[in-house]
C-alpha cells in the first residue's frame, strides 16, 4: 500500500513539474525589450505607423492588417499584438484559430455576428455593435461576419502574444495538398465536391 501511494505521489509530482515547464505562450524576456541586431533604438523603434491610412478608407473586400512582431519588431518579447479587421457589407472572416493566443475583438464601426466552438462542439454566438467586445479563447475555432450588406464594419483585435498565428480552416483543409479522397471520406462527401470547393478557393 505504501509503495502504491509513493508511486502515485511521484507520478502526480512528475506531471506537476512537467506541466509547469510547458509553455504555450510567449517566453518571458530577461530585459526591458528585445532589440534586433543592427537596430537603432529611439522612439521610432516603439512606433508603428502602418495603420494610419486604413481608417476611413472604402472597404471593398475583407482585409486584415496585422500588427505582430513580424510587422512591428518592437513587439518581440512583449506578449501583445493586434489586427485591424475590415469587412465590406456581407464580408466574412472564415473559421480559423490562433494557436498561441486568445483574441479580444473590439467593434469600432458597424456590427458583426461572431462565434466560436468549444472542445465539446458547442457553438457560442453573439451580435456585436459599436463599442462591444468579445473574447475568443485561445486555440478555439471562431469566425466574424458582417451580415449587413449595406454597411461596412471594422474591428480591432488584441492578442496575448506577439505572434498569435492564424490557421484558416478553409485554406488549411482545401489548399495545402491534402488528398481529395481523404477529404471526401472525412466530410462524408465525394471527390467531385471536394474538387469544386478547392476550385472555388483558388479563384
Amino acid at each position: 500500500m505504501a509503495s502504491f501511494l509513493l508511486k502515485s505521489f511521484l507520478v502526480v509530482l512528475a506531471v506537476f513539474f512537467i506541466s509547469s515547464m510547458v509553455q504555450a505562450s510567449d517566453p518571458d524576456i530577461l530585459s526591458d525589450f528585445n532589440v534586433p541586431a543592427g537596430s537603432t533604438i529611439d522612439g521610432n523603434f516603439f512606433t508603428f505607423t502602418g495603420t494610419r491610412d486604413i481608417f476611413g478608407s472604402i472597404i471593398e473586400k475583407f482585409t486584415v492588417t496585422k500588427v505582430s512582431k513580424a510587422e512591428f519588431p518592437g513587439l518581440d518579447g512583449q506578449s501583445v499584438s493586434l489586427a485591424v479587421l475590415q469587412f465590406p457589407g456581407g464580408g466574412v472572416n472564415p473559421p480559423h484559430t490562433h494557436p498561441r493566443a486568445a483574441e479580444l475583438l473590439f467593434v469600432v464601426q458597424g456590427s458583426l455576428e461572431v462565434g466560436f466552438v468549444d472542445t465539446t462542439n458547442k457553438l457560442y454566438t453573439q451580435t456585436l455593435q459599436v463599442g462591444d467586445l468579445f473574447v475568443f479563447p485561445k486555440g478555439l475555432v471562431h469566425y466574424q461576419y458582417n451580415s449587413d450588406w449595406n454597411k461596412s464594419a471594422t474591428a480591432v483585435s488584441g492578442f496575448g502574444s506577439a505572434s498569435a498565428g492564424t490557421v484558416s480552416l478553409p485554406t488549411t483543409l482545401f489548399a495545402t495538398g491534402i488528398d481529395d479522397q481523404i477529404l471526401a471520406k472525412s466530410f462524408k462527401s465525394d471527390i467531385a465536391t471536394i474538387q469544386k470547393i478547392k476550385a472555388g478557393l483558388s479563384s
